[in-house]
Order: C-alpha cells, then sequence, then structure tokens
C-alpha cells in the first residue's frame, strides 16, 4: 500500500502524532516537537488571516498569537484529539479567544473607538457595514450558539479558521450537506442581525 500523499499524509501523521500527545513523557515530548514542524506553518497561516482582519496598530503580532495558541493546545492533556482538522479548529477557536482577551484587557469591549476590527468578506456575511469590531462579532456568535450551537460553530470555524466544508463536517461529525445548511443558516442570522 502506497502511503497517503499531500494533505491526507500530514492528516494522517498529525493524526497519529496527535495521540501520541495524549500519552504526555517522552512520547508527549517528542509528539509535541514534531506537531510544531508540522502545524505551526498551518496556525501561523490562520494566525496571519485573523490579524489582517485586526487594526493596523495591532499590539499582537500573529507570532505571539501562533505561540501562545500551540502552548495552549499542547498543555491540554483533557482534550480527545481526533485529527488535524479538529487540532487546527480548536486552534482557531483559541486564537480567536486570545485576540478577545486583548481585546477586552485594552478596554475595547464597546463598538468604535479603537476596537479591534474584522472584516468580513462579502460572500461571507452579506450586508452594507463589512466591518465589524471583534469584540462585537464575538458576541453575535456567543448570541446564535444560544440560539444554534452547530451553526455557530460552522461560522466560527468558516470565518476564524478558515476550515473548508469537509474539515468542518469531519470536526463536528457531521455530513457536508449538513454543514452548508448550517452555514446557510448562520450567514443569514448574522446577516440580518449586522442590519440591526
Amino acid at each position: 500500500m502506497t502511503p497517503p500523499a499531500g494533505r491526507d499524509a500530514t492528516a494522517s501523521v498529525a493524526t497519529q502524532l496527535l495521540m501520541d500527545l495524549r500519552h504526555g513523557g517522552d512520547t508527549g515530548a517528542q509528539a509535541t516537537a514534531a506537531l510544531t514542524d508540522l502545524l505551526y506553518p498551518e496556525l501561523r497561516r490562520i494566525a496571519a488571516r485573523l490579524m489582517r482582519r485586526e487594526r493596523g496598530n495591532h499590539t499582537l503580532q500573529p507570532t505571539a498569537v501562533v505561540h501562545e495558541a500551540f502552548l495552549r493546545l499542547v498543555d491540554e492533556r483533557s482534550i480527545d484529539w481526533q485529527d488535524r482538522a479538529h487540532f487546527l479548529g480548536i486552534g482557531a477557536r483559541v486564537m480567536r479567544r486570545i485576540l478577545i482577551e486583548h481585546a477586552r484587557r485594552r478596554g475595547t469591549a464597546k463598538r468604535g473607538g479603537d476596537a479591534a476590527r474584522v472584516t468580513f468578506d462579502e460572500a461571507l456575511v452579506p450586508g452594507d457595514d463589512s466591518s465589524l469590531g471583534l469584540v462585537a462579532v464575538d458576541e453575535l456568535l456567543s448570541r446564535l450558539q444560544a440560539i444554534d450551537r452547530r451553526a455557530a460553530d460552522v461560522a466560527e470555524l468558516r470565518i476564524f479558521g478558515g476550515l473548508t466544508v469537509r474539515e468542518i463536517a469531519r470536526e463536528l461529525g457531521v455530513s457536508p450537506r449538513t454543514v452548508n445548511g448550517d452555514w446557510a443558516m448562520a450567514r443569514l442570522w448574522l446577516a440580518r442581525e449586522l442590519a440591526h
């Protein structure tokens, strides 16, 4: 049997390393080092995308966000890591939390002013005002989560994590068709809330 190529090979290796990470000790330390080499660039890509949505004079750099997120992720022993998409999805959530914590510490909890900005791609969330404060986006996703948790998870993984429909489906344990339906509902709900 030929080993899988490209992204599938990375996913297979990452899955094995994540299983090793749970064991801790020397195996966990080796897995951490290997995961750093394998998945750090992908986390860095997600962080760079998140930071492009931030204000230009942001005091955090993508590297700092990735370092903090990676440390939180590999130190978390209670997570039953499934695969690469699971790790990256949770990584995107952790980086989002880091940015929210930073924004709140800087006193940007209210809209406007020096608030951190997130720019929605018009294809993701239609509306006249395509820019919204990061804390406000977090609040919207929290409200959506109270209505439909899975749709909020899909929106978060799409908007912040940049995961594909297939990756989100695998992460959430649902079909791609379900993800598409949840994403359509989340987009409509977010667009309506943004219009208000």
